[in-house]
């Protein structure tokens, strides 16, 4: 993968070619809280690929990234929205669900942990989430 500058701005024009696929199939709201009205940008899970592709994105309001590259500063109340998230068809929602579950029970959210311990994701989903941890 490229780096710098010219590295980053190359990767983001690659992402903004399927970013009609993503306003789509998130149908304009946040993928996670599912909120509309509100600006939103394609966040990549990392590992990040070579090649990006819409597959390895979630389209995301400003809130939730803040709290997802900011951990310190997550609010536990605004991820109560991962009730419905974590039972996405779209695999890419699926792993960062599950992830920020992870980062809740470790912060010692009951509900987490509860919600956590009946999710069911694929065994090459699970792989997937802890691919980044």
């Amino acid at each position: 993968m490229s780096t710098g500058f010219k590295g980053k701005f190359h990767r983001q024009n690659m992402l903004s070619r399927f970013a009609k696929d993503l306003v789509r199939r998130s149908r304009s709201h946040c993928e996670l809280c599912d909120r509309n009205g509100t600006r939103l940008d394609i966040y990549e899970l990392p590992p990040l690929e070579e090649e990006p592709s819409a597959e390895g994105c979630v389209f995301i309001c400003d809130g939730c990234r803040k709290q997802i590259t900011e951990p310190k500063k997550m609010i536990p109340s605004h991820w109560r929205c991962l009730n419905n998230a974590i039972w996405s068809e779209v695999p890419a929602v699926q792993v960062l669900s599950l992830r920020l579950l992870r980062r809740l029970v470790d912060k010692n959210e009951h509900w987490a942990s509860e919600l956590l311990e009946h999710a069911y994701l694929d065994t090459e989903l699970e792989h997937w989430a802890d691919l980044a941890e």
